[in-house]
C-alpha cells in the first residue's frame, strides 16, 4: 500500500496510522527477527555498537530496529536529538553526505556517540558512497552509522567491510498473523480466521502491508473477513490464480484469458502484481515438475518484458497463450 493509501486509511478511520501507533518501541517487541534482535541487544548490553548495515525487503523491521536501538541507547527523552534519519532515495547526492551528515557528525552531546540512520542507502550514487566511506572513517570515534537497503550488493565493498551486516528475511506467516491478531484485539475489531489468512497471504512477509491492509479492511464493516481483505488489497485469491494457470495448461486459452481480464479490470490488479502472485504460487499448484519449469520460464520472460515497458495485458495474455500451446 502506498503512502497515499496509508493516509486515506487513517482519514477514513479517524485514527492515526496503525503502523506508527503499533510500531515496536524496543528491540524485544520486534516480531519475526529473533536471531537479529538477540545479536543487536548484545551490542547494546555491552555498550559496543559498530556501524551496522541492514538489508532485506520492505516491511520486515529494518527502520524499526534502527529507531529501537536509538531509544534503548539514549532513552525516550533524548534519542531524537542524537539520531539523524535521512532517506537516501530523496537525498542521494554527494552534497547530503558533505553537508548534513558531516555537520551532524561533527557535533556531539548527551552521549559518547550519535547515530546516523541512512535509509535506502542503495540509492546513493557511487560518489556519495565513496564520500560516506571517508566520513565513516573520519568520525568513527563519535558517530555510528546504520545503513538500510533492499539490496546489499548495491553497497560498495569498502562500506560493507566497515559494517556488521544483518540480513532481514521476509517475516513468517506466524509472525504476521500474531501481530495482526494483537492489533485487532487492541482496536476491538473482529477478524475471522480466514481474514487473518488472507492478510498473511496479501502481505507476503511484509508486516507494514499487513497492518495497513487490516486498518483499511476495518473500515468496510464490523468484521474483517476474507472478502473484505481481498477487496481492499486488490489481491487475487490463490484459487483464481491456480485456475487461470491450469486452464491455460489444459489448452483452454479463452477461459484462462477471461480470468486474467477479470483480475485486471474488475479486481484492479496491476500486471506486475499478477506476475508476483504467479511466481509465489508456482510450487503450490498441482503441477508436474515439467509444467512448473515451463511456467517459471514464461513468468521470467513476461516479467522482463513488462519491466522494460511492454504492455502488461499483452504480455500476460502471451504468457497464457504460450502455456496453452505447450504439449
Amino acid at each position: 500500500m502506498s503512502e497515499a493509501d496509508e493516509q486515506t486509511a487513517a482519514t477514513a478511520t479517524g485514527r492515526e496510522i496503525w503502523i506508527e501507533k503499533y510500531r515496536p518501541q524496543s528491540l524485544g517487541d520486534i516480531h519475526g527477527q529473533e536471531a537479529i534482535v538477540e545479536r543487536l541487544q548484545s551490542y547494546i548490553d555491552q555498550d559496543d555498537i559498530p556501524h551496522l548495515l541492514f538489508s532485506g525487503p520492505a516491511g520486515v523491521g529494518k527502520t524499526t530496529a534502527a529507531t529501537a536501538i536509538a531509544r534503548e541507547v539514549y532513552g525516550e527523552d533524548n534519542w531524537r536529538g542524537n539520531f539523524l534519519e535521512l532517506n537516501a532515495s530523496d537525498q542521494r547526492g554527494i552534497d547530503v553526505v558533505r553537508d548534513r551528515i558531516k555537520g551532524f557528525a561533527r557535533s556531539s552531546f548527551g552521549g559518547d556517540f550519535r547515530i546516523v540512520f541512512l535509509d535506502e542507502a542503495d540509492s546513493l550514487t557511487d560518489d556519495a558512497q565513496s564520500a560516506l566511506r571517508r566520513t565513516m572513517e573520519q568520525f568513527s570515534d563519535n558517530t555510528r552509522f546504520i545503513l538500510s537497503c533492499n539490496y546489499s550488493s548495491k553497497i560498495i565493498d569498502p562500506i560493507q567491510s566497515r559494517c556488521a551486516v544483518f540480513r532481514f528475511s521476509p517475516l513468517s506467516d506466524a509472525a504476521v498473523a500474531g501481530q495482526t491478531r494483537e492489533i485487532a484485539a487492541a482496536e476491538g475489531i473482529e477478524v475471522t480466521d480466514a481474514g487473518v489468512d488472507a492478510l498473511v497471504y496479501a502481505a507476503d512477509g511484509d508486516m507494514r502491508r499487513a497492518i495497513n491492509s487490516l486498518q483499511a479492511a476495518a473500515t468496510t464493516g464490523d468484521v474483517v473477513d476474507e472478502e473484505a481483505v481481498y477487496a481492499i488489497t486488490a489481491t487475487a485469491r490463490p484459487e483464481e490464480i491456480e485456475s487461470m494457470v491450469t486452464d491455460a495448461l489444459a489448452g483452454d486459452f479463452a477461459k484462462a484469458r477471461a480470468t486474467l481480464d477479470s483480475l485486471l479490470t474488475e479486481t484492479g490488479m496491476a500486471g506486475g502484481d499478477v506476475i508476483d502472485q504467479l511466481h509465489r504460487s508456482v510450487w503450490e499448484f498441482d503441477l508436474s515438475e515439467r509444467e512448473a519449469v515451463k511456467l517459471m520460464e514464461r513468468i521470467g520472460e513476461a516479467d522482463y518484458r513488462i519491466a522494460e515497458g511492454a504492455n502488461e495485458q499483452v504480455q500476460l495474455e502471451s504468457l497464457l497463450a504460450a502455456l496453452s500451446l505447450e504439449e
